[in-house]
């Protein structure tokens, strides 16, 4: 009697903006089923927001899941993030700290400390829609590095230092990267 041996299958998408990080939603939903053909037992190690884009793993490999989603195992996580104002150093210093407390579940939850510089603009994909630009506000990047996965973390984080998000792309997580990935975009990966 032979038993069969499912197939680890691993994923790395670009997750456009406006795009669920799930496979079942309402009928107006943009979801990740609609970007390309997943083989039916895969599934999103963890989230992005609906009004992020970036870098979503997908995977048929519980155990892996598990691994990079458990909280002791602080898996690195990188953003871009485009702000509203030119970010000091300041804010700069209190993103890195840990000393920012922001809502999570109804509670207040301190974050982490975190690894934030200020950025030169990254040439990416023009988002669709646009980011409103306000021509009288400065806009700045940032590039950071949480190992927590707090809904809207990175959000709430720039508005608790003065500089709300306008727009976020998760560049890396753990040790996958972006690279030259377009919105939208799949490709297979070994971990």
């Amino acid at each position: 009697m032979s038993q069969s041996i499912s197939h680890k299958i691993y994923f790395a998408l670009y997750k456009p903006y406006g795009y669920l990080s799930q496979f079942s939603g309402e009928s107006n939903d943009k979801l990740l089923g609609e970007l390309y053909d997943f083989p039916k037992d895969v599934y999103s190690i963890g989230r992005l927001d609906k009004d992020s884009e970036g870098l979503i793993l997908l995977t048929n490999d519980n155990r892996y899941k598990t691994q990079l989603l458990d909280p002791d195992s602080e898996k690195q996580k990188t953003y871009w993030v485009q702000v509203e104002g030119d970010i000091s150093d300041r804010a700069l210093f209190e993103l890195q700290e840990g000393t920012i407390t922001i809502a999570h579940k109804g509670r207040n939850h301190r974050v982490k400390k975190a690894i934030c510089e200020k950025m030169d603009p990254p040439i990416i994909p023009d988002r669709e829609p646009a980011i409103r630009a306000r021509v009288n506000i400065p806009t700045s990047w940032i590039q950071i590095s949480i190992t927590e996965g707090k809904n809207r973390q990175v959000r709430k984080m720039t508005a608790a230092v003065g500089f709300p998000t306008l727009r976020l792309i998760r560049v890396s997580f753990d040790n996958q990267e972006l690279k030259d990935l377009e919105p939208g975009q799949v490709r297979e990966y070994q971990p």
